[in-house]
């Protein structure tokens, strides 16, 4: 400290401020909202923690000085995460023919109350995926009365719109042996699975849409009443997706098949919920994807809270995001191989 001129001990002490928070922003992803929830919340900000460690990072190199050395060790400690946050490599789509695609997409009702100040989303929507044409198609936030013309998928198995739940939906060329829908209690969210028969094997996927706090992301200030309605909301909302996902995770563990998860989770990779989701399951971003990531439009920095999950018994060939501007949310498509 004696060596740094006064405007470098300002950027010290915010320094070490992140570093404490980035630090406790780790631990949320073993913290259970319901035990702990104002703690749990912090997993919101590690994309933000890991930005300004890069950032401090820079400065301190550029000034040659020791201090680099508390965000390098929170980088390093948090290794996984930084990782997690930013993918540098993908791998190649396979010419497989045991590989099928499996998108995932958060539509949000198709427009339904113009959110998006353009014509023709709906139609849109329905162009993109008859231009990618995936295998395994899942919908959150559906809107059955749309009536948009999916007839590229013969099997069909989606919520039933008289529990007044937000809808889910499974569209598949491929048979539909068996499926369900699992309840969230006082909620309109919920979980839908589908057992699907490719060639001589059988797969079990899962459409998941957890609970949502409903908070505009982009809002611009929130004044001391309004936060605290915030952190209220925020905290009722972390509990109901503990809840919500302890019981995807236990249906899940008494799959007989293999098991693909897709959704919309309404949270980070880093916190405690996608933790209990994703469980021994392998995350396709994680181990096909490219750059960021972002499935969320949130102005500020890149959010991934859409996610395909897979069995270790499936290879995942690779992993893509779209930025096509027709929801709040980016479809996500995985391929996978049926080979292992």
């Amino acid at each position: 400290m004696k060596n740094l001129n006064i405007i470098d001990k300002v950027v010290f002490l915010i320094n070490s401020v992140v570093a404490l928070l980035s630090l406790l922003s780790y631990v949320t992803y073993y913290v259970p909202p319901k035990s702990f929830p104002l703690i749990s919340m912090v997993s919101l900000s590690v994309p933000l923690f890991i930005i300004l460690n890069i950032f401090f990072v820079i400065y301190w190199l550029l000034k040659l000085k020791k201090q680099v050395i508390i965000s390098l060790l929170v980088l390093a400690v948090g290794y996984n995460y930084v990782t997690s946050f930013y993918k540098f490599t993908s791998q190649e789509s396979s010419n497989s023919e045991d590989a099928f695609t499996l998108m995932s997409y958060n539509v949000r009702l198709f427009n339904l109350y113009d959110w998006i100040k353009e014509d023709s989303i709906p139609s849109k929507i329905q162009d993109f995926i008859a231009e990618e044409a995936p295998s395994i198609l899942c919908f959150q936030e559906y809107d059955s009365s749309t009536g948009l013309n999916f007839t590229a998928y013969p099997y069909t198995h989606q919520t039933n719109t008289s529990n007044h739940k937000s809808e889910l939906v499974i569209l598949s060329t491929y048979k539909i042996l068996n499926s369900g829908f699992i309840n969230f209690s006082n909620s309109a969210n919920s979980a839908i699975y589908a057992d699907v028969l490719i060639k001589s094997d059988t797969i079990r996927v899962y459409n998941v849409h957890l609970q949502s706090s409903g908070i505009n992301p982009n809002v611009e200030s929130l004044d001391k009443e309004q936060s605290n309605r915030l952190l209220k909301r925020l905290s009722t909302t972390f509990n109901a997706q503990q809840s919500q996902a302890e019981i995807v995770a236990d249906h899940v563990s008494q799959s007989p098949h293999k098991v693909v998860m897709c959704g919309d989770f309404n949270n980070t990779a880093y916190s405690y919920v996608y933790r209990i989701l994703k469980g021994d399951l392998l995350d396709a971003f994680d181990s096909s994807g490219r750059g960021f990531g972002r499935t969320f439009n949130f102005r500020y920095f890149p959010v991934r809270i859409d996610f395909i999950l897979a069995d270790d018994h499936f290879s995942v060939e690779s992993f893509q995001n779209y930025s096509v501007p027709y929801s709040d949310h980016f479809p996500i498509l995985s391929q996978f191989s049926l080979d292992k």
